[in-house]
């Protein structure tokens, strides 16, 4: 009966991380503002060339800088993920030898 419980818990905190994870990302995909990347020198470079090769320039900053922020996100990801892994198996053997 106990692990039916436990396994409802979990059952019940996964749905509601999904659900704040669901929130933030519609958050961020559809009340977002335009963006612009761009330093000094980058404006006035883009400027010289022109509305659409500076959309483009800017299009590019923010793709190049968006490559750290995914790859610190997946190990951070990982590295929780694994930590949350050895934190129930403590809560299995904890278990058990309550059992016992």
């Amino acid at each position: 009966m106990f692990s039916l419980t436990y396994a409802a818990v979990t059952l019940h905190s996964k749905m509601k991380q999904f659900l704040n994870i669901l929130l933030v990302l519609f958050l961020l995909l559809f009340i977002s503002t335009a963006v612009e990347a761009q330093c000094a020198v980058c404006t006035k470079t883009s400027s010289q060339l022109g509305e659409k090769p500076a959309q483009g320039m800017n299009a590019a900053i923010l793709y190049l800088m968006m490559m750290p922020f995914a790859i610190v996100g997946f190990i951070g990801y990982r590295w929780w993920k694994g930590n949350k892994k050895l934190e129930q198996e403590e809560i299995r053997n904890q278990q058990q030898a309550n059992d016992q």
